[in-house]
């Protein structure tokens, strides 16, 4: 075994998972409109986004709304929904990648908003697509020892400011073939907010106990795909060759440390596009229609995707089904976690 090892949880439940969508729909053929020069000129087929990433929409927030005003609403749902007080957070870790600026951290305006205690320690996790699982983890662990009680995980993303640069970046008449695939998966993005509340299974009867996982890692990889507030390049099939891989590898290692992941009741995975989620299903061989998909409608929202998703999933789950969330984020990464319903 190389990596991480496995890992159990004794005492952490997840108490509440909420979600907010951006309310500007905006849908693939108009991402077609505005790239009409360049798919003309470079002679590529409009419908691309649907056809090969089977993205038909996503979402952008309106005017004068931001990223972490959403982390903030779906942390203050989250909250009402799991019964405690600002109060009673012990911890606060925000997982978006979206961010205006280096320093402070985005952490800090949710902390202040949200009338978190002093006490409550509070910072940003950075880890790609796959922040908001880590972020779990990361609570659960330290519910776990004592050191806190309640934990808050947020993660908010905008989408909107990387499409815009990338649209006037491809329409330039030096922009290439290579430029466009290259840039194809940033136009797959979207916008949302979600937020789960974890804490001490024993004071929460009925509460969906985090079992605990596997993490592995593949960071020969972590130049595949690299983004910025400008952009975002990725090698598409480097990527999805690299991460399925991972995926694999770690599903077998936790099969072998006893987790039996094969009958789950549902599996939530991080929301990229067709292939990727084809190509996930046929690797650890899962059952089709215990697969939610959001990504049509979506698209990528990063690392709130997974919650977004789960958020989604949890009015149709029952008492004693088996959740085990599967996230995967550029570098490479890949985590997953099982929860008992």
């Amino acid at each position: 075994m190389t990596g991480n090892a496995t890992f159990r949880h004794d005492n952490t439940a997840l108490l509440a998972v909420t979600s907010v969508e951006a309310p500007v729909v905006v849908s693939s053929s108009e991402f077609d409109e505005r790239l009409a020069p360049s798919l003309k000129r470079l002679r590529l087929s409009k419908r691309l986004l649907e056809r090969v990433a089977g993205v038909t929409e996503r979402r952008w927030w309106s005017p004068g709304s931001d990223f972490d005003d959403a982390a903030i609403e779906a942390g203050a749902k989250a909250m009402a929904e799991a019964g405690i007080e600002p109060g009673d957070v012990g911890l606060l870790v925000n997982t978006s990648v979206t961010r205006r600026n280096l320093e402070p951290s985005v952490a800090v305006k949710i902390h202040h908003s949200l009338g978190l205690p002093s006490s409550a320690m509070n910072f940003d996790l950075a880890n790609a697509c796959l922040g908001f699982v880590n972020g779990m983890t990361l609570a659960a662990n330290m519910i776990d020892s004592g050191q806190i009680k309640y934990a808050l995980i947020v993660a908010g993303e905008d989408a909107q400011q990387t499409q815009e640069a990338t649209f006037n970046r491809l329409n330039r008449e030096e922009s290439t073939r290579e430029d466009f695939l290259s840039e194809f998966a940033t136009l797959t993005l979207g916008s949302g907010a979600a937020a789960a509340v974890i804490g001490p299974a024993d004071l929460h009867p009925g509460s969906h106990r985090i079992l605990g996982g596997v993490s592995r890692a593949g960071t020969e990889h972590h130049e595949l795909c690299v983004g910025g507030i400008d952009g975002m390049y990725t090698d598409t099939k480097g990527l999805l060759d690299g991460g399925l891989d991972l995926v694999v590898t770690a599903w077998h290692e936790a099969q072998a440390d006893g987790w039996k992941w094969d009958a789950m009741d549902r599996y939530v995975t991080h929301q990229v596009s067709t292939s990727y989620t084809n190509a996930i299903i046929k690797a650890v061989d899962l059952e089709r229609e215990r697969v939610p998909i959001t990504f049509p409608h979506w698209g990528n929202v990063g690392p709130a995707s997974l919650p977004m998703t789960l958020a989604q999933e949890s009015q149709s789950l029952s008492p004693g089904d088996r959740v085990l969330c599967l996230g995967v984020g550029s570098g490479l990464n890949t985590s997953m976690m099982e929860i008992a319903w």
